[in-house]
């Protein structure tokens, strides 16, 4: 079996080119991640201020739609 012998620079410098190779190889699966990451962000962030807002019926929300409750 062969040793390597490896600085940690080196190591370092051998993820980020690995890494980045991955990023680019895999484009729309980052970016559909990231996308799912905002979406959580928004939604959580919406959750946050609807928790200090008044209690709506599910008939006036569905009269704002414009559907059927």
């Amino acid at each position: 079996m062969t040793k390597l012998n490896l600085d940690e620079c080196r190591i370092k410098q051998l993820f980020e080119i690995a890494l980045l190779e991955v990023l680019l190889e895999q484009k729309e699966v980052f970016s559909d991640l990231l996308a799912e990451i905002i979406e959580d962000v928004a939604f959580e962030k919406a959750i946050q201020e609807g928790e200090d807002t008044e209690p709506v019926s599910r008939e006036a929300i569905f009269k704002i739609l414009g559907s059927k409750g």
